[in-house]
């Protein structure tokens, strides 16, 4: 009985595969005529090699598809060539262009990343901090909630870290901050340059530290101008946040002309809801925000906001990072500060003057609302 053979195309596709997996280094050696040493070297780009060995160890590498054992050179190199990423979420476009200006960087380098989310959750962060131990070279953090005690008590001692507006320093670490408090001065001032003196600021996270600063900045201003009447509805940095927050702006008494929320993400937010009431942006009640993400010029209006250098921020954190890991000179502990710019679009161009006092022109004879918030004249927040 005569046996089948399986087709000659499966018997190679065969070949490669075992051939792909059982490769070793003493093979690619055999094959180039040098000591399994000089691969290494070569593989590792630890010393030198003659550039004629050197390619005739690549044309080995190539023929037999060789792949390096990652961990086997990690033992060797004692480097992964990866770097940690940890966020307090991955959601939204702030967090995208972060990791986009990070993964720029780091490849130039050669490093790749392992990103993750703590979704604010301290605990899930510690989690993370003791899971990377052995597995890559440095840490660039964003972990606004986080005491500065769990990296000393999660990390080995020396390990790399560098924290993005993190409210303590960890004295082994770079830190690299936004003048978030900077920011929300000169927004507050711009609205009342252009006659505002009601104005809604909607904050972020309670814990948050890029929130308290942005509150502190508009609070600061605001004491400026005792005449401005300031209120201020709770958000979380969500859009969500921003669109039930424009109801209570609605029902509040008197009337705001403006509306600066800490955030792009809550300021479209609250857009999207005024646009539903028909309430005219800016014609009837000015809004902005904070940080400029690539959808705040694109919206109608477009989003007067501040400008913070996103991934120039993931940018600089990394070159950070990497100047740690060769063992250059200089101060780690030494933060620096990244400025913010002022970006005037559409979305704030209200008119000067008194706004009326009933209910905006477009929601003249529709039900009106008690006030939902104590209004604060140059409140003592």
């Amino acid at each position: 009985m005569r046996k089948l053979s399986p087709p000659r195309s499966a018997i190679r596709r065969s070949r490669r595969k075992r051939t792909a997996a059982a490769v070793t280094i003493k093979e690619v050696a055999r094959r180039a005529g040098v000591s399994v040493a000089t691969v290494s070297r070569v593989v590792n780009d630890s010393a030198p090699v003659r550039e004629e060995t050197r390619r005739r160890i690549g044309h080995a590498i190539r023929r037999l598809r060789y792949v390096p054992h990652g961990a086997a050179k990690s033992l060797i190199t004692r480097k992964t060539h990866t770097l940690a990423v940890l966020l307090p979420d991955l959601y939204g476009e702030f967090f995208s262009e972060l990791i986009r200006g990070i993964d720029l960087a780091a490849r130039k380098d050669g490093y790749h990343l392992l990103v993750s989310g703590s979704h604010g959750s301290p605990a899930e962060m510690e989690a993370m901090l003791r899971a990377i131990r052995g597995r890559v070279d440095g840490l660039i953090a964003l972990a606004p909630d986080l005491p500065a005690r769990a990296f000393d008590e999660n990390l080995p001692p020396g390990f790399p870290v560098v924290l993005l507006n993190g409210g303590g320093r960890r004295g082994a670490s770079s830190s690299i901050r936004v003048d978030n408090y900077g920011g929300a001065r000169s927004m507050v001032r711009h609205l009342m340059r252009l006659g505002h003196r009601a104005i809604t600021f909607v904050t972020g996270p309670p814990s948050n530290h890029d929130a308290a600063e942005r509150r502190r900045g508009f609070r600061d201003a605001i004491r400026r101008k005792p005449a401005t009447t300031a209120r201020e509805v709770p958000g979380d940095f969500r859009e969500e946040a921003g669109y039930r927050a424009a109801s209570r702006i609605l029902k509040a008494r008197p009337l705001s002309t403006a509306v600066f929320a800490a955030n792009d993400a809550m300021a479209i937010g609250v857009l999207c809801a005024f646009r539903e009431r028909g309430i005219q942006v800016p014609e009837e009640i000015a809004v902005v925000g904070f940080d400029d993400i690539p959808t705040s010029r694109f919206i109608t209006p477009a989003l007067t906001t501040v400008r913070v250098p996103i991934a120039e921020l993931g940018n600089r954190a990394t070159a950070r990072l990497l100047h740690a890991l060769r063992g250059s000179g200089g101060s780690p502990g030494q933060p620096e500060i990244l400025r913010t710019t002022l970006v005037v679009r559409t979305s704030c161009g209200c008119p000067r003057g008194e706004r009326p006092r009933g209910p905006y022109p477009s929601q003249r004879g529709l039900n009106t609302y008690p006030e939902a918030t104590p209004t604060m004249r140059h409140p003592e927040f």
